[in-house]
């Protein structure tokens, strides 16, 4: 690169990383590999992200997330993680069907034991 794409490159950096060409290449160079390695880390956040809000989700009608994939893909049900993401957070019905849809298919899922759940004005001494 020459030395007008480097400075336009590092518009912004501080101190003389922004104005020192000496300086401003070595910085450009490691932003660019930077920039390359969290394009890819930022696909594996979000669907670690994905998978958490869907294991939310299904736990709260006593599934986890691997039986509860493992009875998707059994049904043949196509979802990909990001819309299971977005069902588990905007439509509680919509994933409640799926949960029960995924619990019939895979034989794992029908045993479940709900956690018990606190009487609501009752007082424990």
């Amino acid at each position: 690169m020459n030395k007008k794409e480097i400075f336009k490159l590092a518009k912004g950096f501080r101190g003389r990383a922004k104005n020192c060409i000496r300086i401003a290449r070595e910085r450009v160079e490691k932003a660019l590999q930077y920039s390359y390695r969290d394009r890819r880390n930022k696909k594996r956040d979000m669907r670690s992200l994905w998978i958490e809000r869907i294991n939310a989700g299904t736990r709260q009608h006593g599934v986890n997330y691997g039986n509860f994939i493992h009875g998707l893909k059994k049904e043949n049900i196509q979802l990909n993680r990001k819309v299971l993401s977005e069902i588990s957070m905007h439509e509680p019905y919509s994933l409640k069907a799926l949960v029960d849809i995924s619990r019939s298919a895979f034989p794992g899922n029908k045993n479940v034991v709900f956690p018990p759940r606190k009487a609501e004005g009752s007082i424990n001494a």
